[in-house]
Formats: structure tokens, sequence, C-alpha cells
């Protein structure tokens, strides 16, 4: 068994000494994509489409619960859209896609490839709002979208994506604001509720917004070798799109008036975000509320009478009781079954054997911990319940617990450097100038993630003169 093991971990790289080889090993390993035939792009298999589904869910009862639609837009937008807002086009040049032949023949306009929605969204709005009672507009939608790339890596950057982005106007500023709040929040809570994972939020600065926003306000997460990922984003556009699409509205008051525009989306990377925060060296560790098995059945010595029938009948009660259970019913031997469920990491795995019908208990091994418990059948689906949730509840103690560890403070950008080295989050000083946020990038290649709230310095790491606020900095994907 445990040569076996071991040639089964051989299979990927060391996670502690090649990160981003073992990161490409176990998304390929594991069958959640395949490399697309254009450079750049995804296949996004079977197994790894069930995580995005189960996120999907999640977030999408969350939408509705606080009053949104979905609403499909289409694909192709007008080129002329993207450059009436000046800082928005200006931001995507450099990664949209444009068509200039359709059905054999040069286009009149050419039309630019889905990069993101705000300016479709933007001219039907300003066709469906009238008046004030048509407000607020709360519309979201699942989509792809396309961004040249240069540097692709799967789920966390590629040509082509999937993501959700929601998309509202509203009668005043202060409500356009509340709703860019309410969405960071939304997303935050189902990071650390189905994820996970704990994040930072907050403001982002000038340099790191969204191209046409008045305000970005991000969720960072902390991956395993201490790098940030940027897992969602919600953005408070102002009346910038408005005025940019004349989305106007008749008020009370019997004047016209430009409407405040809220964005906010997250993508597939999130999925790469699971695979970064919670895997180990044997692979994948799947969170429960999104894993696609949250309980593999593994018969042992299949063969002997009456083993086959336990296992399907336990399966049924699994299933019954709302639980993704699945039984491996190859000719493969238990041993390489276990690595093999341990590497696509599900939650939890169950052995029956005779010996353990005889004595009415299963074998339970969790894949966080590998700890194995013996349970009855007796009220099986409560106990797997149960420790799906414990399973749950436990790795996002693990995160936490090492995003705390990790967070290190800095006066100078000589102590940014080596908290950033040393593999950690790093908050500082920062007085609001441009050029210092650009010279600690290009000395520490950390970025600015989000601004924190509620915390002062005394001086900038970087120009010692007085810090207007504390940003966490850390090197990002």
């Amino acid at each position: 068994m445990a040569k076996e093991k071991d040639q089964f971990v051989n299979q990927i790289a060391d996670i502690e000494t090649d990160f981003p080889r073992w990161y490409t090993d176990v998304v390929i390993k594991t069958k959640l994509v395949d490399y697309g035939p254009v450079k750049g792009t995804m296949v996004i298999r079977p197994y790894g489409y069930a995580i995005w589904e189960n996120i999907q869910h999640e977030l999408d009862k969350r939408f509705k619960a606080t009053g949104h639609q979905n609403a499909y837009f289409p694909l192709l937008i007008p080129y002329s859209f993207m450059t009436r807002e000046a800082e928005h086009v200006e931001g995507f040049a450099p990664e949209v896609a444009v068509v200039t032949v359709g059905g054999g023949e040069t286009l009149a306009e050419p039309l630019v490839i889905r990069p993101t929605s705000e300016t479709v969204f933007g001219e039907m709005y300003s066709k469906w709002l009238q008046s004030y009672r048509d407000l607020p507009i709360l519309i979201n939608q699942w989509a792809n979208v396309v961004r040249w790339e240069k540097t692709t890596r799967p789920f966390l950057r590629t040509s082509e994506f999937l993501w959700q982005e929601g998309h509202t106007a509203h009668a005043t500023e202060e409500e356009a604001m509340e709703e860019t709040m309410k969405m960071l929040g939304v997303y935050k809570e189902f990071a650390e509720t189905c994820l996970a994972i704990p994040v930072f939020t907050g403001r982002k600065t000038e340099k790191e917004k969204f191209a046409g926003a008045v305000a970005t306000f991000g969720m960072e997460a902390m991956m395993h070798d201490g790098k940030s990922l940027q897992a969602g984003t919600s953005h408070y556009l102002g009346q910038n799109f408005a005025k940019a699409f004349n989305i106007q509205f008749l008020d009370k008051d019997g004047t016209h008036k430009y409407a405040y525009t809220s964005s906010w989306g997250v993508s597939t990377r999130l999925i790469g975000a699971l695979i970064m925060s919670h895997g180990d060296a044997r692979g994948l560790i799947l969170p429960p509320v999104v894993a696609p098995v949250q309980a593999i059945l593994v018969p042992i010595a299949a063969k002997k009478e009456g083993v086959l029938d336990a296992v399907a009948a336990l399966k049924s009660k699994l299933v019954a009781a709302g639980i993704r259970a699945e039984s491996d019913l190859t000719d493969n031997s238990p041993g390489w079954k276990f690595n093999e469920w341990e590497m696509k990491g599900v939650p939890l795995r169950i052995e029956l054997g005779p010996r353990d019908i005889e004595a009415g208990k299963m074998v339970l091994v969790r894949r966080d911990t590998h700890e194995k418990v013996e349970a009855p059948l007796e009220n099986a689906a409560e106990t797997v319940q149960k420790l799906l949730a414990e399973i749950q509840s436990d790795l996002l103690e693990t995160a936490k617990k090492r995003k705390e560890a990790r967070v290190v403070t800095a006066e100078s950008v000589e102590e940014l450097l080596k908290g950033v080295e040393g593999g950690n989050f790093v908050k500082a000083g920062w007085c609001g100038c441009r050029e210092c946020e650009d010279k600690i990038k290009e000395q520490t290649a950390a970025s600015a993630r989000v601004i924190v709230e509620d915390e002062h310095a005394e001086k900038c790491a970087c120009c010692g003169r007085p810090a207007k606020h504390v940003v966490l900095f850390a090197r990002a994907y």
C-alpha cells in the first residue's frame, strides 16, 4: 500500500518546492481542465464544471435572495460602445478581441467580443429606464468573456473564462454605493461559508481600480504560497456610464436625472482559489459544499458475496439524504482507488468490506486530515452529514489560522520586501502617491491589494512622509 501511494504521489510535483508545477499537474491529472486548441484557452472537463455548477448554485440563490434577476446579453458589442467611456476603453484596449469580418464580408463597424458588459448593459438600460418607478434595476448574467491574455494558466488567467456579472442602476449615489458594498459582503460570506476561504476585502487604489469606475472594492484570498488571488470585485461606477450611455430617468420632482450604477463579478478563477488554498502534497482538497462528489464508497473484497449489494444500499441512503455520493466499482485495486479519489479531493471516503458488513459498521476516512474512524451503518446518512459539516468548518479554521499567521507589518520598502519574500501579506503605511505605489511594486514585485480600513500608520513605507492609508501589499496571481 505504501509503495502504491508513493508511486501515485510522484505523478504531481512537490507542493513546497515547485508550487506552480504542482498546480498545473493537479488541474490536469484530476481532469478538471485540459488545454484548448487555441492558445490561452481551456476546456473545463465534467469534474471541473461540476464544481462551477455548485458555485453557481450557491451564488445564484444569494443573488436572488437580494432581489436580483438573471438575464442574458449579447456576446458581440459594437466597437463604438467601448469608446464612449474614456477610462474604460483605455483600460481594456490591450485585451480586446475584435471581429472585423462576418458572413465573408468586412463589417461596417468592428465588433468587440465581450470582455465585460458595462457598455451593452448601459445601452439597454438607457432604453428601459424611463421613470424613478423603474428603479432600481438589478440584473445579473452568467456568461463567458474573452480577454486576450499574454500569460495564461488554467482557471487563474485564460483568454476565455466563465463568470457572472451583476449590473445595477439606482436613483441615488447612496443606493448605488449600498449595492456595491452589499454585493462585496455577499461575496465574502460565500467565500467563507461555501469555499472555506477567509478573505480580505477593501477598497482598491486608483491604480488598481476597474477601468471606468469611481471606486473598486476587491476580495483578496491568500494562497498556499503566500501570494494573493483577486477572487472577486465590486465596482461603484457613479454616473460615468450613465452619462456615456444616457441612462436617465424622470424623478419625482419632474426633472430628468442620470442614474447611478454598479457592477460586480466573480469567475471560474474561484476554482483556482479552491485548489491553491486547500490543496496538499497529495492533490486537491475540496470543501464539501462545492465538491462534485462529497463521499466516495469503495468496496473492499468486492467479489465477496453481499459486498456490492451493501455498497449500493448505502449509496442509495446517502443520495436520498441529499449527499452527493458515488461508488467506485472499477476493477482497480482498493489502494489505487484510495489514491485516485484523494487526488481528486473528495472530502470523505467510505470503505465497506465483508467484516464491516458483518459488524454492521463502515470505515470513514477524511481527506483533509486522513483521520480514519469506524461508525455504525445504522443512521449512516446522519453520521456522514455531520462529518461533512465538520470538514467544511475545519477547512475554514485551518485557512483562517494560516491567514492570520502570515500577515506582517513593515515600515520600510526593505521590510516589505522581506515580508513578501517570506510568503506573507504585508501591511504598510502609504502616502497615497502613485509614485510610491509604483516604486514599491518595482522593488518588491508586490502590489497594493486593498486599503485596510480602521488602521493607521505614522509614515509611508516608501517615502517616509505622513501616511494617508494602511495598505495590504502582496505578490499576486
